[in-house]
């Protein structure tokens, strides 16, 4: 298996990707809609801006990442799990994409992720930090399609701040 170097990662390309595809989603990937009060296509867009950035896909692993025609990993498109895969990627040093959670935005630049947790403490929503206005994260996202728009949710109870490598 061909292991990707951190060099070949490029946080500029997963922005580029993000703005391009922030309010227009990408044909090539399956737009997931929201259904009754779950799903959302937020955690499919963030893991395809990780996938132009460079990101590998990981088949054949006990912590999958992947997307073809025929479906997606869980980790692909739902926020805790995509979290919880590039935590855990991040600890285990694991091949593919990882990321490590950090407490202070100055530590993030474009290219990083946030998830966000609701009232009952799930993850429910990821968006990609696109954009400084100053030291102050913007963000772009799905569901609902948005491009460079402040990083905080008033629904959201707290924010995991994960800084993305290879």
């Amino acid at each position: 298996m061909n292991h990707i170097t951190s060099s070949s990662y490029s946080k500029v390309k997963a922005v580029k990707y993000a703005k391009n595809y922030a309010k227009i989603p990408n044909p090539a990937f399956k737009y997931i809609p929201v259904y009754d009060d779950n799903g959302g296509d937020c955690t499919n867009f963030t893991s395809q801006c990780l996938l132009a950035g460079g990101a590998p896909m990981v088949f054949l692993d006990k912590n999958p990442w992947w997307y073809n025609n025929k479906g997606w990993s869980i980790s692909w498109a739902v926020a805790g799990a995509l979290y919880w895969h590039l935590k855990t990627n991040g600890i285990n040093n694991l091949y593919g994409v990882k990321a490590s959670e950090v407490s202070s935005l100055a530590l993030l630049e474009a290219g990083d992720i946030i998830f966000y947790e609701n009232i009952n403490g799930k993850i429910a929503h990821s968006a990609t930090i696109t954009s400084f206005y100053y030291s102050y994260p913007l963000v772009s996202q799905h569901t609902p399609n948005m491009l460079n728009i402040p990083y905080e949710k008033e629904w959201a109870t707290k924010m995991h701040f994960m800084r993305i490598s290879l």
